[in-house]
């Protein structure tokens, strides 16, 4: 069986195909500065001879240089400056979720991979590892958060992990889960493939710069870095699809040393747990969002619904017996308002409502729906 070294070796491989099209594009806008080198000094040796179309040559292929020089710089820069694009999470603050942090830190030693730098939620199924070491991303870190406390310096990678998960799933489930997800760090380490992708967000970055709103002066040339940038995504884009795979399959190789059989099993929550957020959504937050009210505990909600079929559904009469267990938000300090910030982020993200609550847009606790939400659509 292949072990998770393949996985990596692999990775590193198209990672490295990905920074030989990063030095070719260097090398084709240096060469025009190569060939006017040689000319220059050809000419001011004399071994071209007296003619006069060298000059002529020497100054044009000069002025050339020049430009494709200064056009590489623009691209370079903006490469270089573009924000990558972040997803939208709760940042988790050591002080405020300790056992999760514990948990991570046992789960990070086991694997024998780097900790995660922090933790964030997200209202979504899912869970990942984010790179936040762009400059214009630290500041962000650095915020306070109400729910986190004080601020600190940000990391690489960052463990993003699905709020609906950790309300629902029970300690040992999470950690199965998550074995793979953070197993992830240690693929990320690598200089190679950390290199190939920062150069791939940068691009990417770039490529969405030109969309944005700019003055004329300064929407041609990001025009033409936009193009560039797209240009060397779509000769990088097989490679670095086949980097992420070998990363992912050295992480799940490397996992299956980690609750392999829980994680088997746990799976099946997962299927249940997105099933369950997303008839939430659509049926009970949705037109609580078009009425201008946000419901403040949607992961509360999920578990409470998910928790009554388990108990009346004869499908799910496996599912009941860990109900009893200790769930995996009791590892949050103060689980409801973590819950509230997933909520209204939610909302923002599912239903483009404000970032802050307001008169026009105030949160709706579940024993207030019916009259509020209800009695109203009705």
């Amino acid at each position: 069986m292949a072990g998770p070294e393949t996985g990596v070796l692999a990775a590193r491989a198209r990672a490295l195909a990905v920074l030989r099209i990063r030095g070719a594009a260097l090398g084709v806008a240096l060469l025009p500065a190569a060939v006017a080198v040689v000319l220059l000094f050809g000419c001011a040796t004399g071994r071209f001879g007296a003619a006069p179309g060298w000059g002529v040559a020497c100054w044009t292929i000069g002025a050339l240089a020049v430009l494709v020089l200064l056009l590489a710089a623009l691209v370079a820069v903006v490469v270089a400056r573009a924000r990558p694009a972040l997803s939208p999470s709760v940042p988790v603050a050591e002080k405020s979720a300790p056992d999760l942090y514990r948990l991570v830190r046992d789960l990070a030693d086991r694997l024998d991979v780097p900790v995660p730098s922090a933790i964030a939620l997200t209202p979504d199924c899912d869970s990942w590892l984010e790179d936040r070491t762009h400059p214009a991303h630290a500041a962000l870190h650095r915020t306070p958060h109400p729910a986190d406390g004080a601020g600190r310096p940000s990391g690489a990678p960052v463990l993003v992990i699905g709020s609906p998960f950790l309300w629902w799933m029970r300690v040992a489930e999470l950690r199965a889960l998550l074995a793979p997800v953070v197993a992830g760090t240690g693929p990320s380490a690598h200089p190679d493939i950390a290199a190939a992708r920062r150069f791939i967000r940068g691009l990417d970055a770039a490529a969405a710069v030109p969309a944005r709103p700019r003055g004329p002066l300064r929407a041609l040339p990001l025009r033409f870095t936009g193009r560039i940038a797209r240009l060397l995504l779509r000769a990088c884009r097989d490679h670095a699809t086949l980097m992420e795979r070998g990363v992912a399959a050295a992480a799940s190789e490397r996992a299956r040393t980690v609750d392999y059989g829980l994680r088997i099993v746990a799976q099946e929550q997962v299927g249940l747990a997105y099933a369950g957020w997303d008839r939430l959504l659509t049926r009970v937050a949705l037109p609580a969002w078009r009425m201008g009210r946000w419901p403040s505990r949607l992961d509360a909600g999920v578990v409470s619904a998910l928790t009554e079929l388990s108990r009346r559904d004869r499908l799910a009469e496996g599912f009941a017996s860990r109900l009893g267990e200790r769930p995996a938000c009791d590892l949050l300090e103060e689980p409801g308002t973590f819950d509230r910030a997933a909520s209204l982020l939610a909302a923002r993200l599912f239903h483009g409502g404000p970032a802050e609550a307001g008169p026009d847009w105030s949160p709706v606790g579940w024993h207030q729906y019916p009259q509020e939400v209800v009695d109203r659509k009705w």
